[in-house]
């Protein structure tokens, strides 16, 4: 980022949600990923450009304001950050929550639950940022992997995790039977210890 200065700060979880969501995390689809099989098991991603590119936005089906009826979010962390006193983006982080497959009932695991930057400043080191901040975040509370939620719709945010040394652990090719086009993919990384 250039001269402006990034602040991640830890904000509290139960009152958080609502200015969390205030930073939209709509995206124009332009491409999808397909993935093939590569010599030795490793998923291969290319990128193919769609013919009728559209606007996803998850908060549409999932608002980040109901997921405390969900989920006993009573020890996820919100991050926020902060450029020249506004918020840019934020991050929510999962741990040791019953219910929530993605943690496989393990209290050493997180879950980057949702990561979200403005989209006038992405691609400018805030993600990058805050997802750094999310590997700490979790570190400090004896986590040994993130793991991650993306769909094949979603190729920036592919490309971003696979940056910051994300492995592609899943592909789940019919885990969305509403959108049955959609491809999960389940990312993680395994932290090092002591930072």
């Amino acid at each position: 980022m250039s001269q402006e200065r990034i602040h991640i700060v830890e904000e509290p979880i139960q009152a958080g949600f609502a200015d969390y969501a205030r930073v939209p995390i709509a995206f124009m689809v332009e491409k999808v990923l397909d993935i093939r099989e590569a010599p030795g098991g490793v998923p291969a991603l290319a990128e193919r450009k769609i013919p009728v590119p559209y606007v996803k936005d998850y908060d549409r089906d999932d608002h980040p304001t109901t997921w405390p009826a969900r989920f006993d979010v009573s020890r996820w962390g919100l991050l926020a950050a902060v450029m020249k006193g506004q918020r840019m983006g934020g991050a929510i982080i999962a741990v040791d929550t019953p219910g929530l497959t993605m943690l496989d009932g393990r209290t050493d695991l997180a879950v980057l639950w949702d990561i979200r930057v403005t989209s006038g400043a992405r691609r400018k080191g805030i993600g990058s940022a805050l997802f750094h901040a999310v590997e700490e975040w979790a570190r400090s509370r004896n986590c040994r992997e993130v793991r991650i939620e993306t769909q094949n719709t979603n190729v920036i945010a592919c490309r971003f995790y696979q940056r910051l040394g994300c492995v592609l652990d899943v592909v789940n090719r019919h885990a969305y039977l509403e959108m049955p086009e959609e491809i999960q993919l389940l990312w993680r990384k395994r932290l090092a210890e002591g930072g």
